[in-house]
């Protein structure tokens, strides 16, 4: 049985009654971690089977020990519960070697080292697998992975090509991973710039005069970008960089003219592109740079007359080599659970009246 503790920082219970020998009720098992130990949840475990104290803890707390050790939580007894303090992550994967400790002692009398290390193994083991499928940002605690088999797909596809278009409805996480993908590759060394781009196009109403200079007048079509990015990196960070050149993020027409080398360079809303325009932003890709085209093609809020240069490109440069065409799907909405309700709504109301 588990019970969740509030998060109220760590705290160290009384270790005055501890008495040589024997278990005391009450007692921190494993010594201060080094440089403060940083908390954000505590968890309680009650022990199945009291008696079993002993070979759950381990000669002289060995076992326990060993769980410290290698998640980096602290670990406290009190009467028949165990208390873990910690990263709510670390947290959690302590619990669940305790929990296949308890376990294998509902069949035996005691647990070998082997056995303890074991159950410590599985949970380090499937901690890899998971952080291979994240997407490293910088904001610390932050783990950003595909949650679909269409999301996994695109990230595969942002990694394989120079060019990748994704097309998909809304809350599919377009804009969203690519910006996640552009800030691991940042990190990583693997470019030196990121440019986040969005043609002004208004979505069917007219906005009239903004005021202010040209970045506030130009800032409601790109919050959309800088929503995302400061999901990904820290506030102070991210102006830095904008001050540093290092990020970009501007409207489409502000593109022309120029080679972007070392950069990977995002189009969000790319419906709302012509051809004319679409092709300029291609001829933009310099060398070691990646290129992420994202839209949705049931929201062109072009005039009627007008092809979207998103469904041109794609007709055109699907098949070629280097670069990635990715479809997402209704079942690929990652949004509130009503987004997809909303979004199969209209696309029926949209075939009934053709």
């Amino acid at each position: 049985m588990f019970t969740r503790a509030r998060t109220v920082g760590l705290q160290l219970l009384s270790t005055s009654a501890r008495k040589s020998g024997t278990i005391p009720l009450d007692r921190d098992v494993t010594e201060p971690l080094p440089n403060g130990f940083p908390t954000s949840v505590q968890l309680t475990i009650s022990l199945e089977q009291p008696d079993k104290k002993l070979a759950l803890f381990g000669s002289a707390d060995r076992y326990l020990r060993m769980i410290r050790d290698t998640f980096g939580v602290q670990v406290v007894s009190r009467n028949d519960e165990i208390r873990l303090s910690g990263d709510k992550e670390q947290v959690s994967k302590a619990a669940a070697v305790l929990e296949q400790m308890q376990k294998r002692l509902r069949r035996q009398d005691w647990l070998s080292t082997d056995d303890v290390g074991k159950a410590i193994g599985e949970a380090v083991k499937e901690d890899r697998k998971r952080t291979a499928e994240e997407i490293d940002v910088y904001s610390k605690g932050v783990g950003i992975k595909p949650k679909t088999d269409g999301q996994k797909r695109y990230i595969e596809s942002i990694n394989a090509h120079d060019l990748t278009f994704c097309i998909g409805p809304a809350g599919t996480g377009k804009t969203y991973l690519a910006v996640a993908a552009a800030a691991s590759m940042l990190k990583h060394g693997q470019a030196k710039r990121i440019v986040l781009a969005r043609p002004a196009v208004e979505a069917g109403e007219r906005l009239g005069f903004l005021p202010g200079d040209l970045q506030a007048k130009v800032n409601p079509y790109l919050r959309p970008l800088f929503d995302a990015l400061h999901d990904m990196i820290d506030f102070e960070q991210v102006k830095r960089f904008m001050v540093n050149d290092v990020i970009e993020v501007i409207p489409l027409a502000f593109m022309r003219g120029r080679t972007l080398n070392d950069s990977v360079i995002i189009l969000d809303e790319a419906q709302n592109t012509t051809a004319s325009q679409m092709l300029m932003f291609l001829t933009r890709l310099g060398h070691d740079s990646k290129m992420i085209v994202t839209g949705d093609t049931s929201q062109v809020d072009l005039p009627p007359n007008v092809k979207s240069g998103l469904v041109d490109a794609t007709e055109k440069l699907r098949g070629i080599k280097g670069i990635g065409v990715v479809e997402l799907e209704r079942s690929d909405i990652v949004r509130h659970r009503l987004v997809q309700n909303i979004v199969n709504a209209y696309e029926r109301a949209a075939d009934e009246d053709q």
